[in-house]
């Protein structure tokens, strides 16, 4: 009876979508595990001295290229049902990382041939991603997008926590091209899974918009409340990109403690996250915009004791409910963009609104590097946690008016 009567059960029990979530979460569980193994096989492959610049090299490789894939393929791919356009992100996502544990067994990988098949992999991503939160959108009436999102937002928060210590385990007992081979084999099972639950592709638009290679930026420019949504997940997005730089520093540097450390900050964080993502689907339909904006600002307010020096465990405390703050903005920002956009345009700017994602997280790893050598970790913290108070506070404000 409690089972039934959750947002949650109408999207878990779709006739169609109980069909493709489990795909769903084996392809999640996959991708957390090429978190550790895209990392690990570039330190495996570079030269003494330099596996730092090449593991940079392989997650930049990895990420980037699907802004480039959001407009080279605009033209194409516009209009597409969202089962499409996740199949084939999908199906080139287990050809080409296929390919790299095939070319390390034949003795031909070098780290030029990585980084390309890694950049490959990546040209659909953003396609992809459109393509399942508009696939959401295609099956469920309106008052179901939002716990849909959170169903969607769940899986991939369960696959970062589960993937890495699987991938940790395979690296131990064989090598991080084999743990590759196994992602690449989730997304070729994801693939096959959105074929045979949708043959048809999904629901198609009714309307097949104008070819362009930038059509959802342009959809996005001419509204409003979609760029102003857009400014502020770039904003948030950008503002917590530092806190990948200054939490190892702090932890190492100021703290002088062990990585295991490090860990159990990530940890926490990520079981935030899970269990705001739970959290999510409650959330009132009616008042999305200001469920967004309170998400920025409860972000901000628990960072704010790393930044002022607290105890440890309260610094921990606060990482964790920042993580679970956290979780409800994807999911609720995603319901917005479903609530506002026209049905035929929904694919081009959901993958445009993802590859302003891609750029924004790592501008802001940038910033935190400047950031931490110049006045240190602490106070990083402490310049993220306000930044991020005073871009919700603008919203705010902005939406009031």
């Amino acid at each position: 009876m409690v089972l039934t009567s959750s947002p949650y059960w109408p999207v878990i029990s779709h006739p169609v979508l109980r069909r493709v979530l489990p795909g769903l979460a084996v392809s999640a569980l996959g991708d957390g595990m090429g978190i550790v193994a895209v990392s690990w096989l570039a330190l495996q492959l570079a030269p003494p001295g330099e596996g730092g610049a090449w593991v940079a090299v392989a997650n930049a490789a990895y990420t980037l290229p699907s802004i480039a894939g959001t407009v080279l393929f605009g033209r194409w791919l516009a209009g597409r049902g969202g089962a499409r356009l996740a199949g084939w992100d999908a199906a080139l996502r287990a050809v080409a990382l296929g390919a790299i544990p095939v070319a390390y067994a034949l003795g031909v990988l070098n780290l030029g041939l990585y980084v390309v098949l890694l950049a490959v992999s990546a040209l659909l991503h953003s396609w992809g991603s459109a393509g399942r939160f508009t696939l959401i959108a295609e099956l469920l009436p309106p008052e179901r997008h939002l716990p849909g999102n959170a169903v969607l937002s769940l899986i991939v928060e369960a696959g970062t926590i589960a993937g890495p210590a699987l991938a940790g385990l395979l690296i131990a007992v064989g090598n991080a091209a084999w743990v590759l081979a196994a992602d690449a084999a989730t997304f070729a099972l994801l693939a096959l899974t959105y074929r045979w639950a949708i043959p048809g592709g999904g629901v198609p638009p009714t309307a097949r918009p104008k070819a362009s290679r930038s059509a959802g930026f342009a959809v996005i420019r001419h509204d409003h409340r979609l760029l102003g949504l857009l400014g502020l997940s770039f904003g948030f997005f950008f503002l917590f990109g530092p806190v990948y730089v200054a939490l190892p520093v702090h932890i190492a540097t100021d703290l002088h403690a062990p990585a295991s450390l490090l860990g159990w900050y990530f940890m926490t964080f990520s079981i935030g996250t899970v269990a705001g993502g739970l959290v999510s689907g409650y959330l009132p339909r009616r008042s999305l915009g200001p469920t967004v904006i309170g998400t920025v600002l409860g972000v901000g307010f628990a960072l704010l004791p790393l930044g002022l020096g607290a105890p440890g465990w309260l610094a921990l405390t606060g990482f964790a409910l920042a993580g679970f703050v956290w979780a409800p903005y994807m999911p609720t920002a995603m319901a917005l963009f479903q609530r506002t956009t026209p049905p035929a345009q929904l694919p081009q700017v959901l993958a445009a609104n993802s590859t302003v994602l891609v750029v924004a997280l790592p501008l802001g790893t940038a910033l935190g590097g400047l950031l931490v050598s110049t006045v240190g970790a602490r106070t990083t913290f402490l310049v993220v946690a306000i930044g991020t108070i005073l871009l919700g506070a603008g919203a705010l404000s902005r939406l009031r008016r």
